[in-house]
């Protein structure tokens, strides 16, 4: 089983139209469960931190077979999970990288697959540090015409996490084999 969390941005919420949207394709495959998290009343990015990190531990979830999805903030968490718990697969939606008020602005993306998606119209998250970070780690990385909420790219987003679900599940049967 696969387990895919899904986390909002700062000022969304778990009803929010991506995330809802991006649930709906995991929720399409076999043995893929989609976790959608709650931030909200945490505004601080330590605090939303450590509540996916304590979601991990207490469903007992090997982040080695899981996938973090996220927008923005929830894009920054998905990254800094990785760094302390490599994981199958990391899918980046504007993810919050370059902003001195993170903790760590930069992080190591550490997943076996990693996809990002960024506007070039972004103006909350310049695409430079997205653009950086996927050139020294070699990664994926689809730039679109769009703004920071990338609504206008929702059906390239669902097409390519489709893609990015299947893969990391042909890489979960491919360790199973060995």
């Amino acid at each position: 089983m696969m387990t895919v969390y899904l986390s909002h941005g700062l000022e969304s919420g778990p009803g929010a139209l991506k995330i809802q949207a991006l649930k709906g394709i995991a929720e399409t495959l076999d043995d893929c469960e989609p976790v959608v998290m709650d931030y909200r009343g945490m505004a601080e990015p330590p605090r939303r931190l450590d509540h996916l990190l304590d979601t991990l531990s207490k469903r007992n979830d090997n982040p080695a077979a899981c996938v973090l999805a996220g927008s923005s903030l929830g894009g920054w968490l998905s990254a800094a999970v990785s760094t302390q718990h490599p994981l199958l697969g990391c899918f980046l939606l504007a993810p919050a990288l370059g902003l001195p008020a993170y903790p760590e602005t930069s992080p190591m993306i550490q997943a076996q697959l990693t996809h990002i998606i960024h506007g070039w119209q972004d103006d909350v998250v310049l695409p430079g540090p997205v653009i950086e970070r996927a050139r020294l780690q070699q990664l994926s990385l689809r730039m679109v015409d769009d703004d920071h909420r990338l609504h206008a790219s929702l059906d390239t987003i669902l097409s390519d996490f489709e893609r990015f679900l299947t893969q990391c599940q042909a890489l979960t049967k491919q360790s199973m084999l060995v």
